[in-house]
């Protein structure tokens, strides 16, 4: 039997890993915004999702980057600089996105 590993976890199911990537409230909507760009600031995805507490888009950050799904890189600046960019493998999810987008917009209200 295959087995799958995100971050530190291991799925024998391949829809029960996908589901795990993503699984939370804000982190579509995270990779969302960076599929769009190449690296975003952590005020640029706060303005991003406008319902998001700071405590919650602080942990989908970290649970996104334990899973390798994005990368967080810090300048050595005053104020430090964080930029925020998808791994290789979170880029793959843009397709899934997109999909997610058509289906979602089926049910937009006119």
């Amino acid at each position: 039997m295959e087995k799958f590993k995100l971050g530190k976890k291991i799925f024998e199911c391949p829809v029960g890993f996908a589901s795990n990537a993503i699984n939370g409230k804000w982190k579509l909507q995270i990779l969302n915004l960076l599929s769009q760009g190449e690296c975003m600031r952590y005020g640029d995805l706060k303005r991003g999702i406008l319902d998001v507490s700071e405590k919650m888009l602080i942990q989908h950050l970290r649970e996104l980057e334990q899973d390798g799904l994005i990368v967080r890189k810090v300048y050595p600046e005053v104020p430090p600089r964080v930029e925020y960019g998808l791994t290789e493998v979170g880029r793959k999810i843009i397709p899934v996105i997109v999909e997610l987008k058509r289906w979602g917009q089926l049910f937009r209200i006119e």
